[in-house]
């Protein structure tokens, strides 16, 4: 194994992504039913690379721990702060039971296997994988009044604790929350992650990436005009309560620009684009259907506009179309409204406000004369505004430094909390403001996947040689003692949070219970599964309560063993 060690000596980069690519690799294999997952197998994979000896700089798990949990705030901003309110009381509540449970399983077999202060804050520091608590209950143990020799050797016990219980900590967290908790929910975390992104959408049909209606609502059909016409174009584009629009006609074998007052003749062959419903409604007095006709090919535009028009702020859809002029709105169709991500019903009642998104459809001059009057596009582009992206990381790691103190005990968000915090903040500012900070979906997602991919590894590698050396030199009591940490206060929390608060969402419980013990390794793979943002808003509100409620378990645990 030296050649081994002599190559990850060298490159330890080979390590980190031998890592990723293995772990992935094994968290695809299915065990019947049970299924490690990506995050899971690079985890695992870590401990084992860490055995031949490698060292990677603790600066890369920062990075990209910065880096996933901004991406996850920014994806999830609109939904996040759209959530806050009475609802969130379940999130707070959750988490204040996961760390007394925590708490009291802690100190139970503390006093039950004879651990002493030490040993017993770093189980809880790793079994929870909460860092903070070797800070704060080593402050504590300094303070208890011990000579200097007793005091070194409880905080050097602190990192022995939480160096044998932190990798199965990240580990187990995985296991209850994306393995057990559907198990007994009934439900999977796609299913139920599905199911509330539905809800969300009022009613909404909003079709998901590669999905389209098979019969769209919005089509354009080719006519031969019976002998009958004596229609001008105006007249047949209003025949029907929903307007359609002529776009080519063709007169012989002669293209003609359409006008609103120019007369229709028989066997003139038209272009009618509008709703299925009204060219449905009108196609008796339209003729004969043609598959197709040379010279009558158009290319159509569907755009996002954004609302920036003060003039159109706070008033009803129906209001605007028809305060509109005809010849502004003439063939121009909405198909969608937004507000910060979420879809609104396309009715007359339907409030726009500044910063909705509303899709257009239409030919292109049509649907520039529409964007001119209402706002702007938003331009399709595969950049991320890197100046924006790099100002939020910036902003959220100097949170992260901020610290506020209960009496001796110092508080702080942390770099990843400040980066979440922060990546909430940018993309809901993001989704009013749609003329910046642009992160296209796919730079999103591997930002996410990577960064946690990398995190896991890092923390494995750097972790998983002392442990297997500490558990060969003092036996598995204090591991299995870590097992039962990180496993019985989470099961107590779902078992409280499906009984008592009612949790009935399995993607959305999945989401607040990882977060309940800051578990983003467990988050990720909850991501993973849900294939949407659901999880997020409850992850992002317990993830920030546990930071200050397991961080206070350090001097907590010392004060009670």
């Amino acid at each position: 194994m030296n050649w081994l060690h002599e190559l990850f000596q060298k490159s330890p980069e080979i390590a980190l992504f031998f890592s990723i690519a293995a772990g992935y690799y094994i968290g695809k294999i299915k065990f019947g039913k049970f299924q490690l997952g990506g995050v899971a197998g690079s985890l695992l994979v870590a401990v084992l690379v860490s055995q031949v000896g490698v060292e990677i700089d603790n600066g890369v798990k920062s990075v990209m721990f910065a880096l996933f949990i901004y991406a996850v705030g920014y994806e999830s901003g609109p939904d996040f702060f759209r959530s806050l309110g009475k609802q969130s009381i379940k999130e707070i509540i959750l988490a204040a039971v996961l760390a007394i449970t925590g708490l009291l399983t802690v100190v139970v077999l503390a006093k039950w296997f004879d651990l002493d202060k030490g040993l017993a804050a770093g189980v809880a520091a790793g079994a929870l994988t909460q860092s903070a608590i070797i800070g704060t209950a080593g402050d504590a143990i300094a303070k208890l009044g011990l000579a200097p020799a007793e005091v070194t050797r409880l905080q050097g016990n602190v990192a022995i604790g939480y160096a044998v219980t932190y990798v199965f900590g990240s580990f187990g967290a995985i296991l209850v929350c994306v393995n057990l908790l559907p198990k007994f929910m009934g439900r999977t975390i796609k299913e139920d992650a599905l199911k509330a992104e539905n809800a969300l959408q009022t009613g909404v049909r909003v079709y998901g990436v590669g999905q389209e209606a098979a019969a769209p609502d919005l089509v354009g059909r080719i006519f031969k005009l019976p002998s009958t016409t004596a229609d001008t174009i105006q007249t047949l584009e209003q025949s029907t309560d929903i307007p359609v629009t002529i776009e080519r006609v063709k007169r012989g074998k002669q293209i003609m620009e359409p006008t609103p007052d120019m007369p229709l003749q028989a066997d003139d062959i038209v272009l009618v684009v509008g709703r299925r419903s009204a060219i449905v409604a009108i196609s008796g007095h339209l003729g004969k259907e043609l598959q197709d006709e040379e010279g009558m090919e158009l290319t159509m535009q569907k755009r996002e506009v954004v609302i920036t028009n003060k003039a159109l702020d706070k008033r009803t859809f129906g209001d605007i179309r028809e305060a509109m002029a005809k010849d502004v709105r003439h063939g121009v169709y909405v198909s969608q409204i937004s507000r910060q991500g979420k879809a609104l019903p396309l009715e007359a009642e339907t409030l726009i406000m500044l910063g909705d998104v509303v899709t257009v459809f239409g030919a292109e001059n049509d649907v520039k004369r529409v964007v001119d009057k209402a706002g702007h596009a938003i331009v399709p582009s595969a950049k991320t505004d890197f100046v924006y992206m790099g100002a939020g990381l910036v902003v959220g790691l100097l949170v992260g430094m901020l610290t506020a103190k209960i009496g001796s005990i110092p508080l702080t968000l942390g770099s990843g909390g400040g980066a979440l915090l922060s990546g909430l903040l940018f993309g809901w500012f993001r989704s009013r403001r749609q003329s910046f900070g642009y992160m296209p979906s796919g730079a999103v997602q591997i930002l996410k996947d990577l960064g946690l991919a990398a995190f896991v590894v890092v923390v494995g590698i750097s972790s998983g040689l002392q442990a297997v050396q500490t558990v060969e030199s003092q036996g598995l009591k204090i591991l299995i003692i870590g097992v039962v940490v990180t496993i019985l206060p989470l099961v107590l929390t779902m078992l409280f949070g499906r009984y008592v608060l009612r949790y009935n969402n399995t993607a959305i419980f999945a989401g607040a219970l990882s977060g309940t013990r800051s578990a983003n390794p467990a988050f990720g793979e909850v991501l993973d599964k849900a294939e949407n943002t659901i999880p997020t808003v409850p992850f992002a509100i317990t993830y920030a309560l546990a930071n200050v409620f397991l961080t206070l378990l350090g001097p907590l645990v010392v004060a009670f063993v």
